[in-house]
């Protein structure tokens, strides 16, 4: 049994037909209000906050998938994540399964230097701290032979169904809207984005890969990154058509975050907007060759087609 817990975000939705595509027929979905992405997924009902939930939740499993997002506030990350990875190591460990984590980059530092396994979690943001706390108790548990566990490491999201990120949400869901598509401050430094369902199908092979737990992965990306100038010229290139867009200066944004709660939550997050932002992932490339890596130019126009934007 594979148990994914936090299912229906779109990484888990992606994870539970990759697994049952190429590893098991037998996947649990786990969350307060679990949905069925196969008609044969067994579903549990279990709130990650509570110990004795996430121990029953894991019973029967083998391998453990933590995916769960929490809502977007820097309060309830610095609170919450380090109870939810308490309970889940401690889980695992009662049901003598392995864990599969799924993190994104919120504790790296928010500058320019070239993103590796062995970058140092020393963001200052709220949100970073909360992440950086609930690494760390999983890397100790992992020296400490608590468990056997993985961490896989992704940057910001863009694809399509229910994919969240800003670049989604600012570029293509206004272009759906037929809305003026937004930058954060800068449109001439390189972005690296994780293709959602490359995300999704490089845990599965990561979590059935016996040899790659004890360890921290950096999922793939596309190496030839672009500039959201660029970025938004491809979509330019695939329409036919012009895309007129606005890039969003410093204090436009802060006067914003007064008003708005999501903009608000995501001021910790601006300076990456302001320089280049280069997450490597070689590692995994070199250790799994066959895996196929989508394109920027192909995930574009799954995207477009996706979201029917003319």
């Amino acid at each position: 049994m594979q148990t994914i817990l936090g299912a229906n975000g779109i990484i888990g939705e992606g994870l539970a037909r990759e697994l049952r595509k190429n590893y098991t027929p037998h996947i649990k979905l786990v969350g307060r209000n679990p949905q069925k992405v196969d008609p044969n997924d067994e579903l549990f009902r279990a709130d990650l906050m509570d110990s004795e939930s996430v121990v029953k939740a894991l019973e029967n499993t083998d391998i453990a998938y933590l995916t769960v997002g929490l809502p977007y506030d820097s309060q309830i990350w610095l609170r919450d994540w380090v109870i939810v990875m308490q309970n889940v190591i401690n889980a695992c460990r009662k049901n003598h399964c392995k864990l599969v984590y799924f993190d994104n980059t919120y504790a790296y530092p928010q500058d320019s230097k070239i993103q590796t396994e062995n970058t140092p979690l020393t963001s200052n943001g709220e949100k970073g701290k909360g992440k950086k706390l609930a690494a760390e108790l999983l890397l100790k548990a992992i020296a400490n032979k608590e468990i056997e566990a993985v961490i896989c490491r992704a940057p910001e999201f863009y694809g399509s169904g229910i994919t969240k990120g800003l670049t989604n949400s600012l570029i293509f869901e206004n272009l759906k809207k037929g809305k003026e598509p937004k930058v954060f401050l800068k449109d001439n430094v390189l972005r690296t984005l994780i293709f959602t369902p490359d995300a999704s199908k490089a845990m599965a092979l990561i979590g059935n890969t016996a040899a790659a737990f004890g360890e921290t992965w950096h999922l793939p990306c596309d190496d030839n990154r672009l500039t959201y100038k660029q970025f938004i010229a491809e979509i330019e290139h695939q329409l036919g058509r012009q895309v007129k867009y606005k890039v969003l200066p410093w204090l436009v944004l802060k006067i914003g975050s007064f008003f708005d709660k999501n903009l608000k939550e995501t001021q910790e997050l601006l300076p990456r907007y302001a320089i280049d932002n280069i997450f490597e992932s070689s590692k995994f490339k070199t250790t799994f060759p066959d895996f196929k890596v989508t394109t920027y130019a192909e995930g574009i126009k799954i995207i477009i087609n996706d979201y029917k934007i003319k």
